[in-house]
């Protein structure tokens, strides 16, 4: 069996959407359907990512059971800075330290940089450069 990511739904509030519709039609995702209820934006690989209203309101804790962050590749490593300097003109904070590069996670023909922040529903993102992911 070969098989790959096709989607990831994350329940958000209502008022929050339009920032996840600006984020991701930023990063260059495509725009694959857009309503008052849900958007969801596809990647060149055929995934997907939606954004619609949760079932329960409960709040997401990253650092608890569950996904602890959604991690997006760019193709150049001035993409990192570049969507920081897009976030933060939002308001939207950097967290750990970011951007910065990553030793732990490199080697000598790798290099890991990246940005980590939060949504306003509490979704971790990670937005990275290390070409050793396939990622061009």
């Amino acid at each position: 069996m070969q098989s790959q990511l096709g989607h990831v739904v994350y329940g958000v509030a209502a008022e929050h959407q339009p920032f996840y519709k600006d984020l991701f039609e930023f990063l260059g995702w495509t725009v694959i359907y857009d309503s008052p209820e849900m958007c969801g934006f596809g990647d060149k690989n055929h995934a997907s990512v939606w954004f619609g209203r949760p079932l329960k309101s409960t709040v997401n804790d990253y650092d608890g059971f569950g996904v602890n962050h959604v991690g997006i590749h760019t193709s150049e490593i001035e993409d990192v800075d570049t969507a920081a300097a897009f976030l933060r003109k939002r308001g939207i904070a950097m967290l750990f330290d970011t951007p910065r590069h990553h030793p732990e996670f490199s080697s000598p023909t790798n290099v890991y940089y990246q940005i980590m922040f939060e949504s306003p529903d509490r979704i971790l993102f990670e937005i990275v450069y290390t070409p050793a992911s396939g990622a061009a």
